[in-house]
């Protein structure tokens, strides 16, 4: 996710998430590809949705050979990616060689898979990361690039790095995008990775995220977030009437510092969440989609740099194994559901034809069975302690504050906890044993909390409905309960118990 690093009330915080490519009509749209999910579709099922709905592009976050070995044949520009966690390995030349030849070139055929860039790392200068991953970055990027230059492919598939917003910022004595700089703490690595970068006419790649203005700072002028109502700052005789704008050209101005002005940018995520926080909803996202997809079809660029901008939005589907560290809305960036059918009207040609994406073909579910709360439960003294352990090991972040099951009673939370964990423990009978608090599973639907109880499939759950507006939507039965959809989202709200504590894990 991206910072805005401009205007001290305008700053984006200093973490920013990952999102995905969109394809469509919009000429470099693409899609980022996360596969932190309990049940994952398969990889052929989501090849086929990319397709079905025009997106040509998609980034991923690893190299997986099942996702490879499906991509080979389907045409799509694919970014293959390298993880923190790898990095290391990476400035072994030698293990650098291997990497490429395992995962790039083996697939360099015809026929084969379309890879353009390969992604080194993710956001490995994240201030959060304290400074884990400075000193072993920029060896890995170049031992990649100087791999594939060996391997025959480095004039066609370029290594970048996609970074945080946060590695640039604005003194807080004149915070405009012209006064945009690198990050003192590492202006020497971002000097040497920029320098090499222009040298192998590679892109800069940086996360942009708007939400994140708002999650951060309650002082954050909301419409500023959107592209459409922003009271704007004047920079040198430029309007900026939208945080991403701002965000983009203080980049900008922070690579002109280092003599690199003119070098491309890809957008390697951007977009909104739609359930985890109050301001995160469909409402706001498809504001949000509603005013980038246009302008990115128009090629209106930003003040400084007007035109075409490649960029991938995140993300394409929900992912329900996400860390929640960063906030509960980590693991609802997907324009998909966890199923892959779609949320809410869009339209990836930026013409603002909003209608209901095609959604994943032949999901199969699980049986229509549900674990509950028994409210007949005699000792209910250990509660807190089963709920917290449901939430521990599935996604209860729908009930935390501001969430879309914020507003479900005690009772309510039980169950949809209960039933979280019992659909993704695949319906096992021991995962509806809560030391008798639960009643036993059965296939009666959980009454009308008017909140979403999935039935975590064999890959997701939830019934498929196709309308093509929100208004056939109104009342749509989700795994056997009603979910009203009121305002472009459900009416229901998650549970606090959502708090937990999980480790955090690396950014996809």
């Amino acid at each position: 996710m991206g910072n805005s690093g401009f205007l001290a009330t305008l700053l984006l915080p200093t973490f920013l998430c990952v999102h995905l490519l969109f394809g469509g009509s919009v000429d470099g749209l693409g899609v980022n590809w996360g596969t932190m999910a309990t049940h994952k579709l398969p990889p052929e099922t989501v090849i086929q949705m990319l397709k079905d709905n025009g997106i040509t592009k998609v980034k991923l976050f690893d190299a997986d050979s099942k996702t490879m070995d499906a991509l080979a044949g389907s045409d799509l520009v694919v970014m293959v990616a390298i993880p923190n966690d790898q990095l290391l390995a990476m400035n072994s030349y030698g293990r650098a060689k291997e990497w490429v030849k395992k995962n790039i070139t083996t697939y360099n055929f015809k026929g084969g898979v379309n890879i353009k860039y390969v992604a080194v790392g993710n956001e490995p200068f994240l201030t959060s990361y304290n400074g884990s991953f400075i000193n072993t970055t920029f060896p890995a990027l170049q031992n990649i690039q100087n791999a594939l230059n060996d391997a025959g492919v480095g004039d066609t598939i370029k290594a970048t790095v996609p970074l945080n917003a946060d590695v640039y910022n604005s003194p807080q004595n004149n915070p405009v995008p012209s006064a945009g700089r690198f990050r003192t703490d590492i202006s020497g690595p971002m000097s040497q990775i920029v320098n090499f970068l222009a040298n192998n006419s590679s892109p800069f790649t940086v996360n942009i995220y708007p939400f994140l203005s708002l999650y951060g700072n309650d002082d954050f002028p909301f419409n500023y977030a959107f592209f459409d109502g922003g009271n704007p700052i004047v920079d040198n005789g430029i309007q900026y009437a939208n945080v991403f704008d701002a965000n983009f050209d203080t980049l900008v101005s922070a690579l002109k510092a280092v003599g690199h002005g003119d070098m491309p940018i890809i957008i390697g995520e951007v977009g909104w969440p739609t359930d985890g926080d109050k301001n995160a909803n469909m409402a706001n996202a498809q504001r949000f989609y509603n005013g980038l997809l246009p302008r990115l079809a128009a090629n209106t660029g930003t003040p400084l740099r007007p035109g075409y901008i490649e960029v991938y939005l995140f993300g394409l589907i929900d992912e329900d194994a996400k860390s929640i560290a960063p906030g509960n809305f980590e693991r609802h960036w997907g324009i998909f559901r966890y199923d892959g059918q779609p949320k809410f009207p869009l339209d990836l040609s930026g013409q603002n034809q909003n209608k209901f994406l095609t959604g994943a073909k032949d999901v199969k579910y699980l049986p229509q069975q549900w674990c509950m709360f028994n409210p007949n439960a005699k000792d209910v003294s250990k509660l807190a302690d089963n709920i917290n352990y449901a939430c521990t090991f599935a996604d209860c972040t729908a009930l935390g504050f501001g969430s879309s099951c914020n507003s479900l009673d005690a009772n309510g939370n039980a169950s949809y906890a209960f039933n979280m964990y019992y659909q993704v423990q695949n319906q096992k009978d021991m995962a509806c044993n809560f030391q008798g608090i639960s009643g036993e599973a059965g296939n009666k639907s959980p009454a009308s909390y008017h909140c979403w109880f999935f039935l975590n499939s064999q890959r997701p759950c939830m019934s498929r409905l196709s309308p093509d507006s929100l208004e056939e939507r109104e009342l749509v039965i989700l795994s056997g309960i009603e979910c009203r959809m009121d305002e472009q989202r459900p009416n229901c709200n998650h549970l606090s118990s959502s708090d937990h504590n999980l480790n955090r894990h690396e950014k996809e």
